[in-house]
């Protein structure tokens, strides 16, 4: 049974010995005189050392060289996948003791708050990217434990699309820009990707995840987190089990609509950033519960599927999440390149307690993680970097290389040694020392998988026939955009052949969108990816079905639709609005938890009807609907006309509703309504005191108009309004 080791702490010591930890790293130059690296006093930062005022700058310029050497090296190589990324530090906290399941003592006390600080990026695009591309999201959370550093290194999507680790590189080099033109960035739709994936049928299962609304979140705050592989946890008795892990969104599970992902890119790239630093910011700390999915290892094998296999999830109704604790981001960066940028995860970095299983794409990242930092950090002493320092000591016979920070004393760098006393000295399980889980292994060395890993569309399927109505549509016009970027027509083919193995319908309404016909029999063998002296027919894919038809947990319909805390809202407005309406509302939406901005025609102030000063912030010049959750107009007959004629005000107003967003009007602010092209599609009797299904509210009375506005905007979209009634914007 695992002990507690430390008291609660005051929420305003958050987080915890990690703070104190970064302190001595952290600092200001306010107020300070300039100095070079190495503490000189610089008394010139202006002028080069010359031979004369007309000269040539002179080698012996040492503070030029410092200054210019340091510049040419400040920027370290990015990371191949996982490069444009955003990060905060907070805290966690378990609700209850784990320790009948885990000696991990972060899990086992429940007074104990540990520290983290967790990046989220994208997969396949540079630094340099949007955040809106159609991509897997990172969700990584380091935790500085007493026991050292854990890492639970995941994406927002519970799946991945090999199997084996040997193949990462295969799918990385297919999904990067084309390496003869270095093009498409931050984007799957080409030929190199779907030729790698219409080749291995393994892949089908997370072509859906990737395809469906989850590759579009709405925020990092507002998508889920998996560990995707099967872990172990390990008690003090030595007991194992296998674990998933999940982080659950207490916001909801919530996305964009594809065509606003593609606007927000122009708009704002770095929106997800922005919405994750403003939210800390402001105080609207984002917050995900964990949860795990615990299978006893006598029921490892009782399953459809293989628990080692990185492309199937256990589906909730097969083995509930139970959630066991809190994660709370409470803290922005100081400095975003120091550590969201020199950050270094990695999957090996477990405490006692959690362990690692024989999955085969797990076991090649172990190797990959730490051979990735030793050239992206500059060395072996990444871990001597503050931000991926430890709360707690650590003590090795490792000396030495570059960037060295500690500086070690004693002649012993070795185990066992005498002179030193034998120091560091082993630590013995029952003080904490880590020890392997004692696996039973009697096998050959062999290159191969097992066959219980052959199944690669039964779940591909229980994911598609999960989805909602609205996401099935959003899913197949994914994969017609995608395979319509295609330029090889028998790539597009092909993959028409896979998506037939899932389902019919999809593959059939994907190929009238790209103008040919699903081949009646797939191209054979359907997995390309066998050995050079294997039979194709020992590598065909198991038509199996799954013994569930649907799963809720799998459809983003399902989610938490109760607050729109965070959420931005619109209020448009000009000279002569009516202020008592736009300050009923206003001030509703902000009790509620909602962000709102006035957008007017200019920025300053527009003056009420009843000459009260309102102030403006942004003008129709810098705002766009795609970066809001919902929009109100308020009435007032000067301001009303005003709108009206706003040719801006008009497009931002059908953009919301081709985006399916909420739209909240007074009564006799109809006529702004009536401007635009979706009033076409509203029904010819609506009236005041209506709330209109499809998410258009019109009042006359603004505390009423405010509760059902917020009601509206809780239910995140009105997917229903697509198909029928789209609306050019």
């Amino acid at each position: 049974m695992a002990t507690k080791k430390n008291s609660a702490k005051p929420a305003a010591e958050a987080i915890s010995e990690k703070i104190v930890n970064l302190a001595p790293h952290t600092e200001s130059g306010s107020g300070e005189l300039m100095t070079t690296n190495h503490g000189l006093k610089i008394n010139d930062d202006q002028n080069s050392l010359k031979a004369g005022e007309r000269g040539a700058t002179l080698l012996e310029d040492f503070i030029l060289r410092e200054k210019i050497t340091h510049f040419d090296h400040e920027r370290i190589p990015e990371r191949i996948v996982h490069a444009r990324g955003s990060a905060a530090h907070g805290v966690f906290k378990v609700y209850e003791s784990q320790a009948a399941l885990t000696r991990a003592s972060f899990l086992s006390d429940p007074e104990l708050e540990t520290p983290v600080f967790v990046r989220f990026s994208t997969v396949a695009g540079s630094r340099g990217s949007t955040d809106l591309a159609r991509d897997v999201r990172g969700f990584a959370v380091k935790f500085y434990t007493q026991e050292g550093n854990f890492d639970l290194v995941g994406n927002n999507m519970p799946v991945f699309f090999i199997q084996d680790a040997i193949k990462f590189p295969d799918l990385i080099h297919a999904v990067k820009p084309e390496p003869d033109n270095e093009m498409p960035q931050a984007a799957s739709a080409h030929d190199t990707f779907w030729d790698f994936i219409s080749l291995m049928p393994e892949s089908a299962h997370m072509i859906m995840w990737a395809m469906s609304d989850r590759a579009l979140p709405r925020s990092y705050r507002m998508m889920e987190g998996f560990g995707v592989h099967t872990f172990r946890f390990v008690n003090e008795q030595g007991q194992s089990n296998f674990v998933k892990f999940h982080w659950k969104p207490l916001l909801g599970v919530h996305s964009v609509a594809w065509d606003e992902a593609q606007n927000i890119s122009g708009k704002d790239p770095d929106f997800h950033r922005r919405d994750l630093w403003d939210a800390i910011e402001s105080g609207a700390f984002p917050e995900w519960e964990l949860g795990v999915q615990v299978v006893p290892e006598a029921d490892e094998f009782k399953f459809e599927f293989d628990l080692l296999d990185p492309t199937k999830l256990i589906p909730e109704e097969l083995v509930p999440v139970q959630r066991i604790g809190k994660l709370t981001l409470n803290r922005n960066p100081d400095n975003f390149f120091a550590e969201t940028e020199q950050v270094a995860f990695h999957v090996g970095h477990v405490v006692p307690g959690i362990d690692f299983t024989n999955d085969p794409l797990l076991q090649g990242r172990l190797f990959s993680y730490t051979d990735t930092q030793l050239i992206r950090l500059g060395g072996t002493n990444f871990h001597e970097i503050p931000i991926n320092r430890p709360v707690i000591p650590v003590h090795n016979n490792q000396r030495d290389g570059h960037m060295r920070q500690t500086i070690n004393k004693g002649k012993s760098s070795y185990s066992p040694n005498s002179l030193g006393g034998n120091d560091p000295a082993q630590a013995k399980a029952a003080e904490g020392g880590f020890t392997s889980y004692n696996e039973r292994i009697d096998a050959r060395k062999v290159r191969q998988r097992s066959k219980s890993f052959f199944d690669h569309f039964s779940q591909a399927r229980l994911f598609f026939n999960s989805q909602s109505e609205p996401e099935k549509n959003h899913l197949t016009d994914a994969l017609t955009f995608e395979l319509g970027k295609v330029k090889t027509v028998a790539i597009r083919e092909r993959m028409l052949g896979i998506l037939a193995q899932i389902d019919k319908g999809l593959a059939a309404q994907v190929a009238y969108g790209l103008g040919i016909h699903v081949p009646q029999v797939p191209e054979q063998p359907i997995n390309k990816s066998i050995p050079a002296d294997g039979n194709p027919a020992d590598y065909q894919p198991i038509q199996a079905e799954s013994s569930l038809t649907s799963s809720e947990a799998l459809s983003m319909a399902n989610t938490i639709k109760d607050s729109i805390v965070s959420r931005k809202i619109a209020i448009l407005a000009a000279d002569g609005v009516n202020e008592k309406a736009l300050n009923t509302v206003k001030k509703a939406l902000l009790a509620a938890g909602a962000v709102v901005e006035v957008i007017a025609p200019r920025l300053g102030f527009i003056v009420s009807e009843n000459d009260e000063q309102i102030p403006v912030d942004q003008s129709f010049l810098t705002a766009a609907s795609v970066l809001f959750d919902a929009v109100y107009v308020p009435g007032g007959t000067n301001s009303v006309a005003s709108i009206e004629a706003e040719a801006d005000a008009v497009h931002f107003l059908n953009e919301a509703f081709k985006h399916c967003k909420a739209i909240a009007a007074d009564s006799d602010a109809i006529q702004v309504l009536e401007a635009t092209y979706f009033s076409k599609k509203l029904p010819e009797d609506y009236t005041d005191e209506t709330v209109l299904t499809e998410g258009v509210v019109i009042q006359s009375k603004p505390a009423k108009l405010a509760e059902q506005f917020i009601a509206a905007v809780a239910q995140h979209r009105f997917w229903e309004r697509e198909k029928p009634r789209k609306v050019p914007a």
